[in-house]
């Protein structure tokens, strides 16, 4: 974390003080409050707990592909080089993240502001340009392994044995607040920029809604438009929690193409973590803790791509400002041991 800090700073010192594109928000303060990770998470997302393919515990969510055994078998470096466990599948509350239009605005630590003077200005309120609503917004990356502190599931060796901090912040990172320098870590997104591959999108908005991401689909946020550019720039939007959704899921690929996030669900997850610069979508869900905490009911935790419509009202803010903060979800595939 402090390297990739430090490089960033490095390169926002170098940026221009001033970016071209990005104009402050008149009269707005910074909004949020404390996350309580007891109250605040809803727990009922941790689940389907598989055992392989099995379920143990259900749940009332849609799930991602599990190893078809429940018996696993992982190369060690001692003696008897393999190490035989059971393939357990979950899902781990690990990150929290803040997307907001102010700089430096850290939602989920009480709202509270602390700007260094360096970096990136605030970003725009939404705009029109007679053609789409625009909107602009910074995120801030926590490492929120709640799991662990709470002491649930610790006889699993996948748990995130982390502590909190402050992992990434946008207003220092170039990339994320251009979106032509993004494309040197996404050349991929020339070829999406097209209205075929932009209407396509409607297809992994339909599937997502209904239970069912289509990862095949890896340039698609489906009901959120698409994945590219990776910056915090959106057009089209409808609405602030559909656009701060859609600047979540893109940041997320964002680190996954950095390197700085690795795959953990699936068959090839049981042993290890893998590197996985083409993000699954599947293997996420966002879970909004601010301005409100919404725990319950049947939209509780939604995949990348699900539609916003039957649960945002009454989640948006506008006179405090449009700052938001969300829980993130990410499934675990694992190999817990039962014989040394």
């Amino acid at each position: 974390m402090n390297a990739t800090a430090s490089a960033l700073n490095l390169s926002a010192v170098a940026a221009p003080a001033v970016a071209a594109a990005a104009a402050d928000v008149p009269g707005a303060s910074c909004s949020g409050r404390f996350v309580n990770p007891i109250t605040d998470v809803c727990w009922s997302c941790m689940f389907p707990l598989t055992l392989g393919s099995i379920p143990l515990f259900k749940g009332n969510k849609p799930d991602t592909p599990n190893p078809s055994s429940p018996v696993c078998l992982c190369p060690t470096t001692l003696p008897p080089f393999v190490m035989i466990g059971l393939n357990v599948g979950f899902w781990e509350p690990v990150r929290l993240v803040d997307v907001t239009q102010k700089p430096f605005c850290f939602v989920n630590l009480g709202g509270v502001k602390i700007d260094p003077g360096v970096g990136y200005p605030a970003k725009s309120s939404r705009s029109s340009d007679g053609v789409a609503n625009r909107s602009a917004y910074h995120v801030h990356w926590y490492i929120y392994p709640v799991m662990y502190w709470l002491e649930l599931l610790t006889d699993f060796l996948c748990v995130e044995r982390m502590t909190f901090d402050i992992a990434y912040i946008t207003e220092l990172d170039p990339l994320w607040n251009d979106d032509h320098l993004a494309v040197l870590i996404h050349p991929e997104s020339l070829v999406f920029a097209n209205p075929i591959a932009v209407a396509a999108c409607s297809v992994d908005c339909a599937a997502s809604t209904a239970g069912h991401v289509r990862n095949e689909m890896f340039w698609c946020a489906g009901c959120q438009t698409t994945m590219y550019p990776m910056t915090g720039n959106v057009s089209g939007e409808y609405g602030n929690v559909q656009g701060s959704l859609l600047v979540a899921a893109r940041f997320a690929y964002k680190m996954h193409r950095q390197l700085l996030a690795d795959g953990t669900s699936g068959p090839k997850a049981s042993c290890r973590k893998y590197k996985m610069p083409i993000m699954d979508k599947r293997q996420y869900r966002f879970q909004m803790v601010n301005p409100v905490r919404h725990t319950t009911g049947p939209f509780t935790c939604p995949a990348i791509g699900v539609s916003s419509v039957p649960y945002e009202s009454g989640k948006s803010f506008p006179i405090k400002g449009e700052d938001y903060g969300y829980l993130v979800w990410r499934k675990r595939n694992c190999c817990v041991t039962v014989v040394p």
